[in-house]
């Protein structure tokens, strides 16, 4: 059940009444719930997200709006993205702040039937998201990990490789063409439907930045999902996508990496949420230790 204060506001911002509302499972920092109201006869579908990550939301209070512009910078560029419907940008509504978009249809793939397609367009919908143009959006790129001094993992059994991509990360990065970014592309935010990609959703991360940070970020979740051949077939998708307006460097897919240090790395919540089968805290280590010496390999 929604709080009674949150259903009001549901109801004021779409003009119409609440009649089912239900968690969503697998999210990880904020509280998704699939709402679907009646207006006058007819149904629709909604997604509220409330940021209840007290921690996340001292450190980024602008949180609720930052989300709310990624969603209209998309939507204005045609991006398979939700609509935003309202935005409660300090939780005067909503107790925390609050997000509410239109459901798309489809669900996430993670076990694709056919793998060349699946990857085809995950690659595709991220190129097609770098070619929107993002000057004088207000979010800029930042790194994830700000610490002053990285130290190699006492969990990796490849200690070279990570001290290798923590020197090359701690240098300054590669000159890149600033395009919009999604910040947290991977497979889970992004729906099929019919085998086609329908959606990709959690805009909270959108930002100005470089295309690399987002093709980096989902080869290592493909690598931890399914190891580094699919994260590499990622990448030649993703190249064909992109065309020549893309340049490939490394240094992209270690800052993936090194900003999720100390680590150890664990199945993602969502990956459950999803049905995939338990991946072990040892083979999440393996596979992410065989990732980094690839991409070092690349250098």
């Amino acid at each position: 059940m929604l709080p009674e204060q949150v259903r009001r506001w549901i109801e004021d911002s779409v003009g119409g009444r609440v009649i089912s509302a239900a968690v969503l499972p697998g999210a990880t920092s904020s509280l998704l719930h699939a709402v679907e109201v009646d207006r006058n006869g007819a149904r629709q579908g909604l997604v509220l997200r409330r940021f209840v990550n007290e921690e996340w939301v001292k450190d980024e209070p602008d949180i609720a709006s930052r989300e709310a512009a990624s969603l209209r910078h998309a939507t204005r560029a045609g991006l398979p993205a939700p609509e935003l419907v309202a935005c409660d940008a300090d939780g005067a509504h909503c107790g925390v702040p609050a997000t509410l978009v239109a459901k798309l249809p489809g669900k996430v793939v993670l076990k694709p039937t056919d793998w060349k397609q699946w990857l085809q367009g995950l690659a595709e919908s991220a190129a097609q998201i770098h070619r929107v143009g993002a000057d004088g959006f207000l979010w800029v790129y930042r790194r994830y990990n700000e610490q002053l001094t990285l130290t190699v993992p006492s969990w990796s059994r490849q200690p070279e490789a990570w001290e290798k991509a923590i020197e090359l990360v701690e240098a300054k990065p590669p000159a890149y063409r600033e395009c919009f970014v999604h910040r947290d592309y991977h497979p889970s935010n992004v729906l099929w439907d019919a085998g086609r990609v329908s959606g990709v959703v959690d805009w909270v991360n959108g930002c100005r930045g470089p295309a690399g940070i987002d093709v980096a970020w989902c080869r290592h979740d493909l690598a931890s999902l399914h190891g580094v051949s699919v994260a590499d077939d990622f990448l030649e998708a993703y190249l064909e996508a992109a065309g020549s307006g893309f340049v490939y460097d490394p240094y992209w897919d270690l800052m993936a990496v090194v900003e999720l240090l100390p680590g150890p790395p664990s199945m993602y919540e969502g990956w459950r949420a999803s049905g995939v089968a338990e991946i072990g805290d040892a083979l999440m280590r393996e596979r992410n230790d065989t990732y980094i010496g690839s991409v070092v390999a690349r250098l």
